[in-house]
């Protein structure tokens, strides 16, 4: 019965091989369970319940790409948008957690609305490449500094200079260079779970040192009553918020379909007679992910490029992503462990993400100024303006200026003009 549901033969594959494949996936990208209630808890949002959530959708974002596509792919919550959730959307521009989750709950469904109809192929082909590296190699550079901040390897300085080094010889810093430095050796030597493993390592140290606390490691699972259903809509239906809206629909749509694209290379996948459909299928998991996410208490989702290490493994079939979401319902039952977990001891697994998506930056073309001013722009001014949106919003109405003023109006198609004049307006009434 599961070699024909999940097609193994056809696929070339077997039920071990799957479960082989959906462990390795697992121990690569499990971080998110530490990680994404760590980040979100900075704007008041309860811990136990976000670590509940992030288990939950990553459960059904996996299930759902399990039986809808068939593809070996993770869904969980997005490294990126967590960040520009937390620091930009409601620390900088003053949004409740629960206004920023209705403006998610309301990406998933145009996300949704996008996948199910020709459009989703209208705004790959019309959003330029350069834009979309760009924003993703400034968002890698977006979490490095959150992750050195958290850390207090940079402080806010106190005199004439923006940010300085910060204690460097203290305890949590000298613990975030060890799990840093554990992350990247591993990684070199392709150890599977190398982030899990470091941020591991680097809490039994704290905790040692007594720099942070046991209370066990297997509980009954928190309650996640305190932010489920708690996203309000009502309140952010205007004009300003239609950026920030904006980025979190571009981003995680261009997030999730790059991710497909790139993890899906290999001639089994690429060359299936259904991989359009299968494809969006696995678009459509996301958005559904996404949605659900936001009604019990979590920012967006986004297929995840670890699965490339389970593809690596063996993966072929949705029965690796089956696997992935029964070891996450297993870690429903850990939430002790996660609450020992100090934010410098979470910090080196931002920091190392953060720089694997920095490597974009190499793909943005250098010969053309108009295409490589507007991309670079994104990549400053992300980190710089502590936001997505505006760093994206800068370099997309660089990128429409540099056209109109070197003869290449004809270039710019209706999806630019739209996003330039959306930005516009975001920066003269923000």
């Amino acid at each position: 019965m599961v070699y024909r549901l999940f097609k193994l033969s056809e696929n070339q594959s077997s039920i071990p091989q799957e479960i082989m494949a959906g462990i390795t996936t697992f121990l690569t990208m499990s971080y998110i369970i530490f990680v994404n209630p760590s980040i979100l808890q900075s704007t008041g949002m309860d811990f136990g319940a976000v670590y509940v959530a992030t288990c939950l959708v990553t459960i059904l974002g996996c299930l759902l790409m399990a039986f809808m596509a068939n593809y070996p792919i993770a869904v969980a919550p997005a490294m990126g948008l967590n960040v520009f959730f937390t620091y930009t959307v409601v620390q900088t521009l003053g949004y409740s957690w629960q206004n920023a989750l209705g403006i998610v709950f309301i990406s998933g469904m145009i996300f949704l609305l996008l996948v199910a109809t020709r459009i989703r192929q209208w705004i790959i082909e019309y959003l330029p490449e350069n834009i979309s590296v760009g924003t993703a190699a400034g968002i890698g550079l977006f979490i490095t500094l959150i992750a050195l901040e958290n850390a207090n390897i940079i402080v806010r300085s106190p005199g004439k200079t923006l940010i300085m080094a910060g204690h460097l010889a203290s305890l949590p810093s000298l613990l975030f260079f060890i799990g840093f430095f554990i992350i990247a050796i591993l990684d070199y030597y392709k150890i599977k779970g190398a982030i899990i493993i470091a941020i591991l390592i680097t809490t039994i140290i704290s905790l040692i040192l007594g720099l942070s606390h046991f209370h066990g490691i297997f509980a009954v699972p928190p309650s996640i009553k305190p932010t489920l259903f708690s996203l309000r809509i009502g309140q952010i239906l205007n004009l300003k918020d239609l950026p920030v809206l904006f980025t979190f629909l571009l981003v995680g749509f261009f997030d999730a379909t790059g991710t497909l694209i790139g993890v899906l290379r290999q001639p089994l996948f690429r060359l299936d007679p259904l991989r359009s459909k299968r494809l969006s299928r696995a678009l459509i998991a996301d958005s559904i992910a996404t949605t659900a996410g936001s009604l019990i208490g979590t920012a967006s989702t986004s297929t995840y490029i670890e699965s490339a290490a389970g593809i690596e493994a063996g993966g072929r079939t949705g029965l690796t992503s089956l696997t992935i979401s029964i070891l996450f319902l297993v870690l429903l039952f850990v939430s002790p462990l996660a609450q020992a977990v100090p934010p410098f001891a979470v910090a080196p697994a931002l920091a190392y993400v953060g720089l694997l998506m920095l490597r974009n930056i190499g793909h943005i073309s250098v010969n053309d100024p108009i295409e490589f001013i507007p991309a670079i722009i994104i990549v400053i001014m992300i980190p710089f303006t502590f936001s997505i949106a505006d760093g994206l919003g800068m370099g997309l109405i660089t990128f429409v200026i540099l056209k109109i003023f070197t003869g290449k109006i004809k270039q710019l198609n209706p999806i630019l003009w739209l996003l330039a004049v959306v930005f516009i307006l975001y920066f003269i009434y923000s």
